[in-house]
């Protein structure tokens, strides 16, 4: 029996947000979406359950980076899959705050690479 992986998805642009949902849905995922970082953390710290969080880099009111590092300090090990048009220089360094599993995909991005980054961090490779 397999999981069905369930994605906290922060994108701020609504139509790449709305056709990232679709893509993670179409494969099997269940999709959490917030309109920015600040969302997301009240997404999760309603009780939402989720395994795997897909962020963008540059939001409003919270960022990303922000983003990962107040899920991290109550979950160490979330899988966290960062999309970014503006690749930060230090590269995951900039992002990794927890030890879990996390990958970095430069925006245009591909569908299947995409899916695939989201399985192997949630597989925590």
């Amino acid at each position: 029996m397999t999981m069905t992986l369930r994605v906290l998805m922060a994108e701020d642009e609504p139509l790449a947000a709305e056709v990232l949902r679709e893509l993670l849905m179409d494969a099997g995922m269940e999709v959490l979406v917030a309109a920015d970082g600040q969302e997301a953390v009240e997404i999760a710290e309603g009780g939402a359950c989720f395994d795997v969080l897909l962020t963008d880099l540059r939001m409003p009111r919270l960022d990303g980076r922000e983003l990962i590092r107040r899920l991290r300090t109550v979950r160490p090990g979330l899988p966290v899959v960062v999309m970014t048009g503006f690749v930060p220089a230090e590269g995951t360094r900039a992002v990794q705050f927890g030890h879990g599993p996390l990958r970095l995909l430069a925006k245009p991005l591909m569908a299947a690479l995409l899916l695939q980054a989201v399985q192997e961090v949630a597989a925590g490779s």
